[in-house]
């Protein structure tokens, strides 16, 4: 690991833990490294995020981001924030709901359109389903309605 990235994922802790404390949240944080992608997970009782959990870790990795682009600029790591593990299991999910539909499509030799997804949930399906050398994927549709069609090789 390079002393830039150790130097952007310290940058990040701090600014969470920084984040969490201003606006009064009691939280622990753990941090940990997938691949490319450094996640730093909060833990915490505090029923703010249980309303739009989702809604709330997407608005603190959007504020997470822009301060990292001001400080380092757009080449800086890849962080992500997770709050109470929600972003892990929705991520499980969205991996079973693909290979789901995999093994649909192995079994009705037909095309499957999955439901409307944002670019990384898109990226995610992509990448788990290059595993199945049956299957092929391509996004679809404009803007808020792209979403990933599995199709059987067979079928072009």
């Amino acid at each position: 690991m390079s002393e830039e990235h150790k130097e952007q994922i310290e940058f990040a802790e701090a600014t969470v833990k920084d984040l969490f404390s201003k606006i009064g949240i009691l939280h622990s944080i753990e941090k940990h490294n997938e691949g490319q992608e450094t996640w730093i997970s909060v833990k915490t009782d505090d029923h703010v995020f249980g309303i739009d959990i989702q809604k709330n870790i997407v608005a603190v990795n959007t504020v997470l981001r822009r301060i990292f682009e001001k400080k380092f600029g757009d080449d800086s790591t890849r962080i992500l924030i997770d709050i109470n593990d929600f972003q892990k299991k929705h991520i499980e999910e969205i991996k079973d709901m693909a290979r789901m539909h995999a093994q649909r499509v192995r079994y009705f030799k037909k095309e499957i359109e999955m439901p409307k997804m944002n670019a990384y949930e898109r990226r995610l399906v992509h990448t788990v389903l290059q595993e199945y050398p049956d299957i092929k994927t391509e996004s679809s549709g404009e803007g808020f309605e792209r979403r990933v069609v599995v199709k059987p090789v067979s079928l072009g």
